[in-house]
This record gives structure tokens, C-alpha cells and sequence, in this order.
């Protein structure tokens, strides 16, 4: 008789070797949203000092890459998302001297540090935009954004039909500078984030060197968002849909990855490849491409485009053995003819934490159960895996936050009208983590009792990283783990392919693979009862406890399992 939960693997996930045919084909890439991850000067904001001095903590997690949330000067309308300057630092978050001793010290410690880039729109008060308005219709600057004239016998009505994904129209109606109504400006998301026009050469010229400014300073790479919407189709042409659009949809949209957008990533290629191409140090780029198909994204990472992209298909499959299963042979299936890594992903600053999501509506232990189980699922898969802050501790979403609190603009737009787009509910999973005490803000920042941009639970006393490290039962000590026999055994993480076990019962799934003679098994029991399943090898890793009795398993449900055949 074996009981096991969870293994004590022989070597860490941060002093283990590292592959030779690019580094981020197998990593292991944490989000940090840096102003809830941790606050060091005591504003109740997060910053980048607070970010720094909690690295040691991501290497003892056995993360291989940290991606920053956008910290560039902002007037934070879109939580950092509409950048004013792209050469600065907020001044919420600190300054570029910070900037550079983060990163050094990540790279001092093993850790890569990635950076978001916003290419599809900036802030209304970024100077170019500025100057357009002060400028009025016919300035040069127009060009550099969708400036068009109104419908109507007046311009009264917007130039197309097209909608913003924070909801309501996309387009709002300027001032001339003699203060006449004037042109209309394109906005796929808030009034206050216009959209670049990627046909003028100044846009690209810019980016171009907003790129190669990071990089020098030793930015390892670049998650791109709204990576697919940079291009839009010739005429802006109506699309006559009247349903709120949302960011991962069936329809094919004018505005949404046009073909064009390839070339710009294959510019961006020579200049990440102007920094070397060694697969060990390569600097790369990931793009949020949110596309109809997985076959569409594949488009994205052509050997002369990007290196990696999100798998928001996945991110969106019920826990479900079939639906799964299909989503990850799609998935596979794509990428495999481009070269490319398959990404996986559970949670992120956008959408409701998977605790609460996969879920569905049970209670608190089950829901654990269940977001663990998926885990250790996603973990086991070839190709990149992306954490996103706090669900290592297990956080669930924060449903009960005042309205008056609340910053997302998808909630505050067109707010009881029912056009909400995005549903308004992020800020549910931007509610800063708790690292230690019983007191909120749980050393978030500095000082017991001190002020945190958005309310913790209580609860979350018992969920803080002090809490939980040293219990062996604690979703962070799971993780801890499941990471390091990640890096451990070979036939985890790389890889293109997996193959499934067939006879397996209802709801289970399960798959083999094998590396360096090396073989790993993963079930994963996604169904409401336990199951008699014979057991395939030595017990590596269970998301909950399991106890194997003659070579035979009793998986309970919404259960993990590994094994090292």
C-alpha cells in the first residue's frame, strides 16, 4: 500500500538544467500584476520595489520567467493598459532605476523578466494624441490614429457601426479646436485608449524603437497585448452585428486579426533577433491573439513571427475529459506543423480565477479540489505553462466588492444599460495576494493595517504564502512541487505530443509520454464520483491525498494523478 501527496521530488525546479532548444518551449512563466503583488513604499499600490524584493519567493516557486503587467506612465483609465509614454515609468510604480535593479536582480537569480507592450492603442494623453486634437482635422498627426469624419447631414453619427469591447460604440466625436463638433476617434476598448493607425511608418518606426529601448536595457521579452488587433481592414467597413462583442468569439471581424498584422511581427522578429539567437538567451515575444480557431493563432508563430501565443481556447474548456481532450489535439495539431510550443493557461488579470470559474458553484473545499486537479492537468501537458499571481495559494474570485470600489472600466461603461463588455468583473481577480499575518493587508505592504487598493477578504489570512509554506497538504506546497518534477523528470513539459490511454472509465483522462527513456503518465478524474483505475507506474504526484492498494488506484473525483512508469 502507497499513499502519497505530494512527492518530495530530488531536485528543484531552479537548479535543475535547462533545455538547449529555447529556453520558453517548456517554461514555467508567472504573471505578476504589479500593483497587487506587493506594495513597498506602503501606498496601498503595488510597485516595482515590492516586486523586487519578493523575486526570491518566485524562485523558490521554480518559475523560470516573470511577465510584468504594463508599468509605463499612465493615467490608469485601463489599469496601466493606456500608456501616455512608453519610455516611463508610472510614477505608482517607481521610476526606470527600478526597473533596471528588478531586473537585474531576476536575472542575478535564474529568472527571465518579460514586458507587456500595448502596440494596438495608448492613453488619450499620450503627446501624439494630444497634439491631433489640438491640431484639428488635417493635422499630420491624425494619421497616426483613426481619425474619420461623421455620418450624417452633420458627422453626427459615428463613422461605422463598430463597438467597443468595454461596450458602446467605438468611435467618440472630437471638438474642433474653434470648438465645433469635429472628426471621430477609434477606440476598440475605452474612449480614453485611441487606437493606432499601423498603416502610417511612424507608428511602426516607434515601436521599433520602444522595442529595441527595453531590450538594451535587458528586457528578456515581450507579451504583446491585443496582439491581434493592430490591423484593420481596408474602408473600416460596417459589420452589422447588434450582440456586445467579446475579445474570443466565432465571428470574423474587420478589426480583428486581419492578415496584415503578420507583417508587423515579422519586423519585430529581426529586431528581437538583432539581440542573438541562441536558443538559451533568445529574447522572445508572446502574443494575446485572441483568434477564432487555434489554427488561427498557429498563424501568429511562424518561424519568421512570434514564439509563443496564448491558448485562450483552453483557457475557456469546462472540466470536462472530453472537452479537454479535443481542445489539446487541437491544440497540438496546430502548432505542431509551425514549430511552435503549445502554451497553457488557467487564469489571468482578464478573466475570473479558475478556482471559481471551473468550480461551478461548489463549495470551497470542492472548488480547491477541483482548480488543483486542473493544475497538475495543465502542468503535465508539452509545451509552456503561465501561473498567473495568487492562484498558487489557492485564491478564489473576489464576487462581493462594493461598486464604489470597483476600477475596471468594462464595469463603469454603459453601466445598467447592458451593453457591458467583458462583464465588468475584473477587478474580482486583481484584489492584491496576502503573503503573511492575520491583519489585512496581509504584508501586501509595509505595515499592519495599512491601506490596499482593493479590499482582501478575511479569509484570506489562512491562504497567505506564510500560511501555507511548510504545510504539506497547501495548494503553494503543491505547487512547489508539481513544478520542480517538472523540471525533474523529462518527460514533462517538452514535447509536442502526447498519447492517450483509451481505456480508462468515463470522465477520466489520461495520457503517456516518454523522453530521454523516460516515461510519465498523467490521469486526470474530471467526473463526480471516484473511480477504480489500475495504477501505471510509481505514484509521482496527486493533487489530493490517493492511497494505491495492490497495483490498484481508487481516483477520487476531481483528482490528479502523476506517474513515473
Amino acid at each position: 500500500m502507497t499513499t502519497q501527496h505530494p512527492a518530495d521530488p530530488t531536485v528543484t525546479a531552479a537548479d535543475a538544467g535547462r533545455r538547449t532548444d529555447g529556453w520558453w518551449r517548456d517554461a514555467v512563466i508567472y504573471q505578476v500584476y504589479p500593483r497587487s503583488f506587493a506594495d513597498a513604499n506602503g501606498d496601498g499600490m503595488g510597485d516595482l520595489e515590492g516586486v523586487r524584493g519578493r523575486l526570491p519567493y518566485l524562485r523558490e516557486l521554480g518559475v523560470d520567467a516573470v511577465w510584468l503587467s504594463p508599468y509605463y506612465a499612465s493615467p490608469q483609465a485601463d489599469a496601466g493598459y493606456d500608456v501616455s509614454d512608453y519610455r516611463v515609468i508610472d510614477p505608482m510604480f517607481g521610476d526606470l532605476a527600478d526597473a533596471e535593479r528588478l531586473i537585474a536582480d531576476a536575472h542575478g537569480l535564474g529568472l527571465r523578466v518579460i514586458a507587456d507592450l500595448v502596440p494596438n492603442h495608448c492613453s488619450d494623453q499620450h503627446a501624439w494624441f494630444r497634439q491631433a486634437l489640438r491640431e484639428g482635422p488635417g493635422s499630420p498627426l491624425r494619421s497616426r490614429f483613426h481619425f474619420l469624419p461623421g455620418k450624417g447631414a452633420d458627422g453626427e453619427l459615428p463613422p461605422n457601426d463598430w463597438e467597443s469591447i468595454f461596450g458602446g460604440p467605438a468611435w467618440t466625436r472630437t471638438a474642433n479646436p474653434d470648438g465645433t463638433p469635429g472628426e471621430w476617434y477609434l477606440h476598440l476598448f475605452a474612449p480614453e485608449q485611441p487606437d493606432f493607425n499601423w498603416d502610417s511608418r511612424a507608428v511602426a518606426d516607434e515601436f521599433r524603437s520602444v522595442l529595441r529601448l527595453w531590450l538594451d536595457l535587458g528586457i528578456d521579452g515581450f507579451r504583446i497585448d491585443v496582439a491581434h488587433g493592430l490591423v484593420k481592414a481596408a474602408g473600416l467597413p460596417d459589420i452589422g452585428l447588434h450582440d456586445q462583442l467579446r475579445l474570443l468569439g466565432n465571428d470574423v471581424l474587420p478589426f480583428f486579426d486581419q492578415d496584415g498584422v503578420h507583417e508587423i511581427y515579422r519586423d519585430w522578429r529581426l529586431v528581437l533577433d538583432e539581440y542573438g539567437t541562441d536558443p538559451a538567451t533568445r529574447r522572445i515575444a508572446v502574443a494575446e491573439a485572441w483568434t477564432p480557431t487555434v489554427a488561427r493563432t498557429a498563424n501568429y508563430l511562424r518561424p519568421d513571427e512570434l514564439h509563443q501565443a496564448f491558448n485562450f481556447q483552453y483557457l475557456g474548456t469546462a472540466w470536462d475529459a472530453g472537452k479537454l481532450r479535443a481542445v489539446v489535439d487541437l491544440t497540438l495539431d496546430a502548432m505542431r506543423p509551425v514549430g511552435a510550443p503549445a502554451t497553457w493557461v488557467l487564469s489571468n488579470h482578464d478573466v475570473v480565477r479558475h478556482l471559481t470559474r471551473l468550480g461551478a458553484g461548489l463549495d470551497r473545499e470542492q472548488d480547491l479540489r477541483r482548480a488543483r486537479a486542473a493544475t497538475l492537468l495543465m502542468l503535465a501537458l508539452p509545451g509552456s505553462a503561465y501561473v498567473y499571481q495568487g492562484e498558487e495559494l489557492g485564491l478564489p474570485e473576489v464576487l462581493d466588492l462594493p461598486d464604489s470600489l470597483r476600477q475596471d472600466p468594462a464595469f463603469t461603461r454603459a453601466k445598467g444599460t447592458g451593453a457591458e463588455g467583458q462583464e465588468g468583473m475584473r477587478d474580482g481577480c486583481r484584489v492584491p495576494i496576502p503573503w503573511s499575518g492575520t491583519e489585512a493587508p496581509y504584508g501586501f505592504g509595509p505595515l499592519p493595517g495599512g491601506p490596499s487598493w482593493l479590499p482582501q477578504p478575511a479569509e484570506w489570512a489562512k491562504l497567505s504564502v506564510e500560511a501555507q509554506t511548510g504545510d504539506r497538504d497547501s495548494t503553494l506546497e503543491l505547487y512547489r512541487a508539481a513544478i520542480a518534477a517538472r523540471r525533474a523528470h523529462p518527460a514533462l513539459g517538452a514535447g509536442d505530443s502526447v498519447e492517450w490511454l483509451e481505456e480508462l472509465p468515463t470522465g477520466v483522462l489520461g495520457f503517456r509520454r516518454t523522453a530521454a527513456g523516460q516515461e510519465f503518465v498523467c490521469t486526470a478524474n474530471t467526473a463526480e464520483q471516484p473511480v477504480l483505475i489500475p495504477a501505471p507506474g510509481r505514484l509521482l504526484l496527486a493533487s489530493t491525498p490517493v492511497t494505491v492498494v495492490e497495483d490498484e488506484l481508487l481516483l477520487p473525483a476531481d483528482t490528479t494523478v502523476w506517474w513515473a512508469v
